[in-house]
């Protein structure tokens, strides 16, 4: 690959990243003059790619969606297939790549003519899944991609949203970045009203609505916004205390219950304390009854109510076997 060539997919690419770039800003990423950057753009419009560029004393470049699809991409059939897929696994459909899909899907929205967006939107609103119901309440696509190209290109939005309670209210935020939490998906945005960070739930968004204002970034209270949605959550459900005897070594508790070392306390060859912390009882109390050992709550007393009401209802759904006839 020549080196012009090289440097038209680096400029490609970052075009595809951010609503709009100044000529100096990409002179600067790519490591050349602003001419050569507007004779970059030429070449870009000369394959066919939609171009645009803004007056002013430095000017600004952005890629918009233009009639067809650019040139060397993708043809119709590939660019739906593509954006029905990464919906689906923008909602959780395949654990692991939700910010990945995201991230792919406003680049690819962002260029998708509306005739195809058209047969998108058909195909997806008459496809009836066969698959068991969701593991975790579910995002409208539309909303991920809002937030998403909001976030990427610093734009105020305002939404509606409801807390846990369902009480609804309206927000006018800066969003910082979206994160992916297991089944769920976390806004984390600058309150603009609270003059606070907050995280926001997305399967508790509604109608967002982009402004049109930009906001320039500001500076996370956290080492990133993964860590922010961690210390916000584990704020809300403070993590209890557990302590159970256990009557198994040391050693095989600590392997099969996946616990640090410092967690478990050795009494014997033959028993040990497993000294925890959970944020959720239930969860821990489930994993305990799992394993083939048995065991003894030592605190707190609520563990031991739980575990009772778990039996009864395990031996409700076995129905009394011993009984004849």
């Amino acid at each position: 690959m020549t080196e012009t060539a090289a440097r038209l997919l680096q400029l490609l690419s970052l075009l595809q990243t951010r609503r709009e770039w100044t000529g100096p800003e990409l002179a600067e990423r790519l490591g050349v003059t602003v001419r050569t950057v507007r004779r970059d753009i030429d070449r870009l419009r000369e394959l066919e790619y939609p171009v645009r560029a803004s007056l002013g004393s430095v000017g600004g470049y952005r890629l918009e969606a233009g009639a067809d699809l650019p040139p060397l991409l993708l043809d119709d059939e590939e660019a739906v297939a593509i954006t029905l897929g990464l919906r689906s696994a923008a909602q959780g459909a395949v654990a692991g790549i939700e910010e990945s899909a995201a991230r792919a899907l406003v680049k690819l929205q962002q260029v998708l003519p509306a005739r195809l967006r058209g047969r998108v939107d058909a195909v997806d609103s008459a496809t009836v899944s066969l698959g068991g119901p969701a593991a975790g309440p579910r995002v409208d696509p539309e909303t991920l991609v809002v937030l998403a190209a909001a976030a990427r290109d610093g734009e105020r939005i305002r939404f509606r949203y409801r807390d846990k309670s369902d009480a609804e209210s309206k927000r006018f935020a800066e969003p910082h970045s979206l994160v992916a939490a297991g089944r769920r998906w976390y806004l984390v945005a600058w309150d603009i009203d609270r003059a606070d960070w907050r995280t926001f739930r997305l399967d508790r968004i509604d109608a967002p609505f982009p402004t049109g204002v930009r906001c320039p970034p500001r500076q996370l209270p956290a080492e990133d916004a993964a860590a922010f949605v961690t210390a916000q959550l584990a704020r809300s459900r403070p993590p209890r205390s557990v302590v159970l005897l256990v009557h198994t070594s040391a050693e095989r508790l600590a392997e099969t219950f996946r616990v640090r070392p410092e967690e478990v306390e050795p009494i014997d060859d033959r028993s040990c304390l497993l000294r925890t912390s959970a944020d959720s009882l239930e969860w821990t109390a489930v994993r305990i009854a799992h394993l083939d050992v048995e065991f003894e709550v030592e605190e707190p007393p609520e563990m031991r109510r739980m575990l009772r009401g778990i039996g009864a209802k395990l031996i409700r759904a076995a129905g009394d076997t011993e009984r004849p006839g």
